[in-house]
């Protein structure tokens, strides 16, 4: 009965986990392309799915590794090999890469994508704080009479002089 919990447990972290990224970054996909109008899906999200077809390849390469690895050890010991007891070791191995390496960088890219930090580089709140900042700076130059909303004409640039 314990082994059972361990396998559901562990398949249901790593499908949840893989499912909720997964999703997470379609949805933020589709949701950009009809604000946008982007037609080219490559062009414009290349990183998030390049990402994530690296991330889908090498956990399948790692299954199939370590299910002939997981074989080997069980003749080692005279037994024969179980699926269950593989997804088990598999889920233990995975979720060790993904501490490490596959679900800090791909969940970074897809949640950066969708969540802020507020004041962070990434954050559109530190634009519109920029943006904010200039109006304010083309107010006070309009009351004091120095602004204009016309542009105004180039100069003409001015050679500098030689004292010989």
């Amino acid at each position: 009965m314990t082994e059972n919990v361990i396998l559901v447990v562990t398949l249901a972290i790593g499908v949840g986990i893989a499912s909720v990224l997964i999703a997470t970054m379609v949805r933020a996909i589709g949701k950009e392309r009809r604000a946008s109008g982007l037609d080219r899906l490559w062009q414009s999200f290349g990183l998030s799915i390049a990402f994530l077809v690296l991330f889908l390849i090498s956990w399948i390469g790692q299954a199939f590794a370590e299910w002939g690895v997981f074989v080997q050890e069980q003749q080692l010991h005279g037994q024969r090999p179980h699926i269950g007891d593989f997804l088990v070791t598999f889920g233990q191995s995975t979720f060790e890469n993904w501490q490490s390496e596959f679900l800090q960088l791909f969940s970074f890219v897809v949640f950066s994508a969708i969540l802020i930090h507020r004041g962070s580089a990434e954050s559109k709140d530190g634009t519109d704080r920029i943006e904010e900042s200039v109006k304010r700076i083309e107010r006070r130059l309009d009351d004091a009479g120095i602004g204009g909303s016309s542009p105004s004409p180039p100069r003409e640039p001015v050679e500098p002089s030689r004292s010989g």
